[in-house]
C-alpha cells in the first residue's frame, strides 16, 4: 500500500475545507445523521417522521374524542454516490500546483452535486407554487411566497429562498433603484446582493432547474370522491405484512382532452381551496399541486401521482380531520388549471426543517493495497480520497468520493416561484 505524501495530505485538508464552504444549499437544510450499520441492514433507507398536527375539541366532556394519533413518515434514502476520478503521471506529480488544481476541481464538482441535489428536491417536489406574470422585481415576489406559507401555518423562521442568477439579479436591480433605504440598495448595486427579504434568507444559484411549459393542456378530474385518507401503516392483503406508508403522494384519475401532462407540472383544481394546516380555516386561495409521476395512460391520460395528497376529510376519519389540507373534495369533471404556462426557472423556497440531508459513509478497506484518507465536514458529510499506482503504466490513480441522501419530508412546507408566466 502506498502512503500519502505530506503535500498530498495538505492538499486533501485544503480540499476538505473548501468542500465544506462550497455546500451553500446544504447548510440551509436540516442534517440527519443515521447509523451506518442500521442503514446497511435496511438497504440505506430509513423512515423519517413528518410533523404532527393535533386536533382540539370544545367543552369539558371529551367522551368519544379520544383517538390514536396517526404518525406519518416518509422514506429517506442515502441514494447518491458521487465520485471524481483522475490519473496523473509520475512527472506530473512534480507540479503540486497541478495536483491542487485537480483537487480543487473535484471539490467544486462534489460540492455542486450536493447543492444541486438539494435544489432539485425542493424544485421538483415543493408543492407551494407562486405564479408571477412578470419578471422578478423584488419584495412583492417573495412577499407572495411569504403570505402563502403564512396562510398554511408554516413556521415563520428559518425560511430559505434560492433564485436563479437572472431572477436574483432582477430583484437586486429593484433594490438598487430605491432611494428610501441606505444599506440594502448600496449592496444591491455593488454586489447584486439581496439578503433577507420578506422573511426569506435569499441565495443566488449559478444553475437552476427549469420547468417546461404545460401549454395547450386541457385536463379535468375523472371521477368523484378522489380524496386521500392518511395512514401510518398498511397491511398486505395476502401476506398480512405491515409496512409504512408514504403519505406525501396520491394517485388520481384524470381525463386529458388535449396536450400532454408531464412530471413537474404545477396546477390547481377548480373549487379546491387550501386550508390552514392547524386551524383548518379556508384560506380563500386555490390549493397548488405538482405532478410527481405519470402512472398510466398515453400522454398522462389515465392516472397520475401528485403531491400533496388531497386530504379533505371526505371520509371523516380522525386522521383526515387532523391532516386536512383542502376545503373541499374535487368534483367529478372539475377543471385542472396548469400554472407553468411558460418555460422558466423553478426558484425553490423552503422551511429549513422540511428538507433533510442524510450524510453517508464510504467504508473503503484500508488494507487492500490502496492508500485511503477520509475527512468529515461539520455537517457530517464524509469525503474520501484514494490513491493507487500502476507499476506497468507508471500512472497514479486518484479519486474523491462522497455518499449522501436528500429527502423532502413535507412538500407542503416548500415550493417554487415561477416568473414570466402567461
Amino acid at each position: 500500500m502506498s502512503n500519502f505524501s505530506k503535500e498530498e495530505r495538505v492538499a486533501f485538508e485544503d480540499v476538505l475545507e473548501g468542500f465544506n464552504d462550497a455546500m451553500v444549499m446544504s447548510h440551509n437544510v436540516t442534517v440527519y445523521r443515521s447509523d451506518a450499520q442500521s442503514m446497511e441492514r435496511s438497504s440505506d433507507t430509513i423512515w423519517r417522521p413528518m410533523p404532527y398536527i393535533s386536533k382540539s375539541f370544545d367543552g369539558a366532556d371529551q367522551t368519544g374524542n379520544f383517538g390514536a394519533y396517526t404518525q406519518l413518515s416518509v422514506p429517506a434514502s442515502i441514494g447518491y454516490q458521487k465520485s471524481v476520478p483522475w490519473k496523473m503521471t509520475t512527472t506530473e506529480l512534480r507540479d503540486m500546483l497541478q495536483e491542487n488544481r485537480l483537487g480543487t476541481a473535484a471539490r467544486q464538482k462534489l460540492g455542486s452535486d450536493i447543492n444541486g441535489s438539494v435544489r432539485n428536491v425542493a424544485s421538483t417536489q415543493g408543492s407551494i407554487v407562486i405564479k408571477r406574470t412578470s419578471a422578478a422585481s423584488g419584495y412583492d415576489d417573495l412577499a407572495e411566497a411569504e403570505a402563502s406559507m403564512d396562510e398554511l401555518g408554516v413556521d415563520q423562521f428559518d425560511r430559505i429562498a434560492a433564485l436563479a442568477s437572472r431572477d436574483y439579479n432582477g430583484m437586486a436591480s429593484n433594490l438598487a433603484a430605491r432611494e428610501t433605504m441606505n444599506e440594502m440598495p448600496t449592496e444591491a448595486y455593488r454586489k447584486s446582493y439581496v439578503g433577507e427579504v420578506a422573511g426569506f434568507n435569499t441565495h443566488k444559484l449559478d444553475t437552476a432547474t427549469r420547468l417546461t411549459a404545460a401549454a395547450g393542456v386541457t385536463v379535468t378530474m375523472n371521477g368523484a370522491n378522489q380524496y386521500y385518507t392518511p395512514l401510518a401503516t398498511s397491511t398486505a392483503a395476502v401476506t398480512g405484512e405491515t409496512s409504512n406508508v408514504d403519505n406525501r403522494f396520491q394517485t388520481i384519475t384524470i381525463g386529458v382532452s388535449s396536450g400532454t401532462v408531464a412530471v413537474g407540472d404545477a396546477f390547481t383544481i377548480a373549487g379546491v381551496n387550501s386550508v390552514h394546516h392547524i386551524t383548518k380555516e379556508d384560506t380563500g386561495q386555490l390549493k397548488t399541486f405538482r405532478v410527481h409521476e405519470i402512472v398510466t395512460g398515453a400522454g398522462g391520460a389515465g392516472t397520475i401521482k401528485i403531491t400533496p395528497a388531497i386530504v379533505s376529510a371526505g371520509g371523516s376519519t380522525l386522521a383526515e380531520q387532523t391532516y386536512k389540507n383542502v376545503a373541499a373534495t374535487p368534483a367529478n369533471g372539475a377543471a385542472i388549471v396548469f400554472l407553468n404556462t411558460t418555460t422558466a426557472y423553478a426558484n425553490p423556497f423552503w422551511l429549513k426543517g422540511s428538507i433533510e440531508l442524510l450524510p453517508g459513509t464510504y467504508p473503503v478497506p484500508e488494507n487492500a493495497g490502496i492508500a485511503v484518507m477520509r475527512g468529515t465536514t461539520d455537517q457530517g458529510i464524509e469525503l474520501v480520497m484514494q490513491k493507487s499506482a500502476d507499476i506497468v503504466t507508471g500512472l497514479i490513480s486518484y479519486r474523491f468520493d462522497t455518499r449522501y441522501g436528500v429527502v423532502n419530508t413535507c412538500p407542503e412546507m416548500n415550493g417554487i416561484i415561477l416568473f414570466g408566466q402567461a
